[in-house]
């Protein structure tokens, strides 16, 4: 019988003659896990939101991947502990991960039409789910498989299998945080998602041609997978999120955001989603814009003080600045201030949406921004004494919240501590003006919690209902009266039409009297209730399209 020569044992060994290429790999396969964990979450985000509800059917189809994996993982290398085998499956994997910004994008879309005929409620949740099995267990599951292998594979002796184990899964740690930040801060508001699944895509699939390569085998495989990631590097790039649209001004990823701006003849428009409408719009002629803007431009002159043109404004969701440039425009005079939390779209608002420089926009959170106010005001009245002394822009006439992120409300800026924080930025008389664009009468909505919130802060709540949208417009001050002085400073407008809408909301308002639907810092689902006047919205829409498909199939859903 024949016995392999030193040479030979080294070569069928590769890179695997030191046990730090098997630690390479448990650092790259964690660091990749985690980088397509967060990629995931920003290719579904444009379609379905990026809610703790769509984080959770993320966390939970990759768990379930990984746990099979795991389990199938130990049980093979038991069976046959040939590393061949476990570098094939990361091959795989880096071409699947390499494949997902295109086909994952068909797939939603796919399994979005499909539920279309099929499903009557949890629109939403269905098709983030099917979505994520789809496109995600399959290489998440090979992955999974790298570390009972890995174990397999290091351990030599029960002497110090501890010792081994351990340093595996501090280098899976120490990948995964990598793998945390990388995408978040680096990779994606950079290069963008689809890029970003490449790179990670492109590390496993070296990671698998340096094995193969140094054991001197393989060949074949290893160049069908490049040729195949080659490929997908070609097409994932080129496809976008609304990869329909062919009128797209711009496209692009912030730390935050998807983004899109449309523009035609008459306006400009900015989507931070792909199949829930726009956030933000500016009219070319400078005049109303016909949503909800041209409503909440009724605060000012609810308000205590007749000069409109000595107020001021702050926006909390600053987004392209609609609503600060149309109370500039037809309230001369008067100031305004904005937070936004995503600093590319206010890029995006200097340059497409000609929001003016001279329009102060502050990066930060919304609720942030309001604390900071606080204790700034805490140390100019601890300095000041029993002096009353002005502090001016720290305290406004109106605060507008318009800060929805995608088709969801941030749930730290739904509660009575939030609102309170509001209520106390206002000056004596200020009205506080909230956007509420998911519409419902059904009884325990999210409007109906939002409202019951806001009234328990404040003595004086109104609603009016923004005619031909899902947007309801909610007026809050401690000082009553507010439509009276808004009727008042009405006849005084000199714009026929702003006139017209002041008058017909006079008409309209609905004094709220508060309930016991109360949100706080610690119990605050929003996104839940949200969700669910979202899905009855999709469960109306949809019975146009049942009906089309019952009537004349699949091409009465294309027509």
């Amino acid at each position: 019988m024949k016995t392999k020569n030193t040479n030979e044992k080294a070569a069928e060994k590769g890179v695997l003659g030191s046990k730090l290429y098997l630690y390479l790999t448990e650092f790259f396969a964690g660091m990749s896990v985690m980088a397509v964990e967060l990629g995931a979450s920003r290719l579904l985000a444009p379609y379905f939101s990026s809610s703790q509800i769509v984080w959770t059917i993320i966390i939970g189809t990759i768990m379930i991947a990984m746990a099979l994996g795991n389990y199938f993982g130990g049980k093979s290398a038991d069976k046959d502990p040939d590393p061949d085998k476990l570098y094939k499956r990361v091959l795989f994997s880096a071409v699947w991960i390499a494949a997902i910004p295109f086909f994952g994008k068909m797939v939603i879309l796919g399994v979005s039409a499909l539920l279309v005929v099929t499903v009557s409620t949890n629109f939403l949740i269905w098709a983030a789910f099917l979505a994520c099995m789809i496109v995600f267990v399959f290489p998440l599951f090979l992955l999974g498989t790298v570390t009972p292998s890995l174990v397999k594979y290091t351990t030599d002796s029960l002497d110090d299998n501890g010792r081994t184990v351990g340093t595996l899964g501090a280098f899976n740690t120490v990948g995964s945080i990598i793998g945390t930040f990388a995408p978040t801060f680096i990779t994606i508001p950079t290069v963008g998602t689809s890029v970003t699944f490449l790179i990670f895509s492109g590390i496993l699939l070296a990671l698998g041609i340096v094995y193969f390569v140094s054991c001197k085998r393989g060949y074949l495989r290893v160049a069908v997978c490049t040729v195949l990631f080659i490929v997908c590097c070609v097409v994932s790039t080129l496809l976008g999120f609304a990869f329909w649209e062919n009128s797209l001004k711009y496209e692009g990823e912030s730390v935050y955001n998807y983004l899109q701006v449309k523009e035609d003849e008459k306006k400009v428009a900015l989507s931070t989603n792909v199949l829930f409408g726009i956030q933000s719009i500016y009219m070319k002629d400078d005049g109303l814009s016909g949503l909800y803007y041209d409503v909440a431009m009724a605060a000012p002159l609810m308000g205590e003080g007749d000069d409109i043109s000595d107020k001021n404004i702050l926006v909390l969701g600053m987004g392209t600045g609609t609503y600060a440039k149309q109370c500039r425009e037809f309230f001369p005079g008067i100031s305004t201030r904005g937070v936004e939390i995503d600093d590319k779209i206010t890029d995006l608002a200097r340059k497409y949406f000609e929001l003016d420089k001279d329009i102060p926009v502050t990066t930060y959170d919304g609720r942030a921004y309001l604390q900071a106010l606080s204790a700034q005001r805490s140390k100019v009245n601890s300095a000041a004494g029993m002096i009353d002394t002005n502090i001016g822009d720290l305290k406004y006439d109106v605060i507008m919240v318009d800060a929805y992120q995608d088709i969801t409300i941030p749930f730290q800026m739904s509660t009575v501590e939030f609102f309170t924080l509001v209520k106390q930025s206002l000056k004596e008389g200020g009205v506080m003006v909230v956007n509420m664009n998911m519409h419902s009468d059904k009884e325990g909505s999210i409007n109906e919690y939002l409202s019951d919130t806001i009234a328990s802060v404040f003595d004086n709540v109104y609603t009016v209902k923004v005619n031909g949208t899902t947007n309801r417009e909610l007026f809050a001050s401690d000082m009553g009266g507010m439509p009276d002085r808004l009727y008042k400073r009405a006849e005084r407008l000199e714009d026929n039409d702003l006139r017209t809408i002041m008058f017909d909301i006079y008409e309209r308002m609905e004094r709220y009297e508060g309930g016991e639907l109360i949100l706080t810092d610690d119990k605050a689902p929003v996104e839940l209730l949200g969700m669910n006047v979202i899905d009855d919205l999709i469960s109306e829409e949809l019975k146009y399209y049942k009906k089309a498909f019952k009537e004349e199939g699949i091409k009465g859903l294309i027509e």
